[in-house]
């Protein structure tokens, strides 16, 4: 029996390549992860943007049993798939958040609820308005609590379908045709494998998305103190 090491549940490759009992199910736990990062409330710690990147690059393995035999279209079809679920993750959330209300602000932290993101992502979303349904699908942690803000502020909920439906297509599209077609511009034009760099990658990813929004939270800190 293989070890089992807890550190693969920050790794997106684990989860895309994912078998139980020689079945491949890396794309039902990616569409799960995309809708449980906001549906849930619980995926603030899980693979966010890294997950689609890797999953343009896997797009073929993800897609084996469902291909169409076009490549454009299998990637279109994966990232239309995630695009949905990132929309009733999004809708859920927002359902979450208008049942809610104040109960939120009044829970006590656990592993996967922390108050603070909660706070980080209302004044996120007040200082944006309703754009701010769009920016925090690219925002680590901030994607996770906005519909929830936006629900417990009773934004409009036409309003708020919009904003969530065009938030979430450009994200997907944008992560997963960028991972899919950087994989194969490298590949045929430099002979590199970015497979073979997947941690790079990653780590790449996370600090793009992520050190611009704690730097923001640190000037924010210290001018208050």
């Amino acid at each position: 029996m293989t070890h089992f090491d807890w550190k693969q549940l920050f790794n997106p490759e684990f989860y895309i390549l994912l078998e139980i009992a020689g079945v491949k199910i890396g794309l039902y736990v990616v569409l799960f992860i995309v809708f449980a990062e906001t549906g849930l409330l619980a995926g603030f710690f899980l693979p966010g943007d890294s997950l689609l990147f890797l999953c343009g690059i896997y797009s073929e393995s993800l897609l084996k049993d469902f291909s169409t035999g076009s490549d454009f279209l299998n990637v279109s079809i994966l990232a239309s798939l995630i695009s949905l679920m990132g929309i009733l993750g999004n809708v859920f959330g927002y359902w979450v958040g208008k049942k809610s209300g104040s109960y939120l602000y009044k829970r006590q932290d656990s592993f996967f609820f922390k108050k603070k993101y909660l706070f980080q992502s209302k004044d996120f979303f007040e200082k944006y308005g309703s754009k701010a349904i769009v920016f925090a699908r690219f925002l680590p942690i901030v994607r996770t609590f906005a519909p929830v803000v936006a629900g417990i502020v009773n934004m409009d909920r036409k309003r708020f379908m919009f904003f969530s439906v065009l938030g979430s297509i450009l994200w997907s599209f944008t992560m997963i045709f960028a991972g899919h077609y950087l994989y194969e511009l490298f590949k045929i034009e430099f002979g590199i494998d970015l497979k073979h760099y997947i941690e790079f990658i990653v780590f790449g990813i996370i600090a793009v998305t992520t050190v611009p929004v704690l730097w923001k939270l640190f000037k924010k800190r210290v001018h208050i103190e």
